[in-house]
């Protein structure tokens, strides 16, 4: 059960901060309810730092007051040297969360740069011809789309195979409608009923992506 005096004490806290409520904070900070309830049952040397760190900075109190405010232990009260090195401990170990952090957003960045990286190299045919090919259309109206396609068709179908997405149908093909897979642009059909795809819907997986445009035949 949580103790009324830390619950108040950190009611008290968010009502400074604006947050309404508990869940509210849970979100804010990002840490579970039952981390909360923890803190609420004066439980605080069963939490895990990384989770009073999230909240030091959500209830605006620095992590040494946070804890002394909710601790049982009367040694935060005391200047003496136990305390002295336990909050040593805390700043040592903000700075290892804040180089965690650091390393975390740096391994996102590597990793969203080896996916642009690998999509140019798919792409590259495309990126190469197609200003030439938009170009040369321009220039002579009468060129027949049928040799710029592949041009397009070719990089961008094999970028969809490496990332695994697959078309529900290809543009044109008649086949029963089903709700779940296909959007109607137009008119009604009822489920089976026999509709045409006019643009293509993707599968990545097992997971839709988007839903094939229909329309009844």
């Amino acid at each position: 059960m949580p103790n009324i005096n830390f619950t108040q004490k950190l009611q008290n806290l968010m009502q400074q901060v604006g947050i309404s409520n508990f869940k509210a904070l849970s979100r804010a900070a990002g840490v579970s309810e039952r981390q909360l309830l923890r803190l609420r049952q004066g439980k605080l040397e069963q939490m895990r730092v990384d989770v009073l760190l999230k909240l030091s900075p959500v209830l605006q109190m620095p992590l040494s007051e946070l804890i002394t405010t909710f601790s049982r232990v009367e040694l935060f009260q005391e200047k003496t040297a136990p305390t002295q090195e336990l909050l040593q401990e805390i700043t040592d170990l903000r700075r290892e969360y804040d180089r965690s952090q650091l390393q975390l957003e740096q391994q996102r960045e590597i990793v969203l740069q080896e996916l642009q990286q690998s999509s140019l190299q798919l792409l590259e045919s495309l990126l190469l011809q197609w200003p030439t090919a938009a170009q040369k259309a321009q220039e002579n109206p009468q060129l027949t789309a049928v040799k710029i396609v592949p041009l397009v068709q070719k990089p961008l179908e094999k970028l969809l195979q490496a990332w695994g997405v697959e078309a529900i149908a290809p543009v044109g093909a008649e086949l029963p409608y089903d709700p779940q897979l296909h959007q109607l642009m137009e008119g009604t059909a009822q489920p089976g009923e026999t509709v045409k795809v006019r643009y293509i819907g993707y599968f990545q997986g097992e997971k839709l992506l988007y839903r094939a445009k229909v329309s009844p035949v």
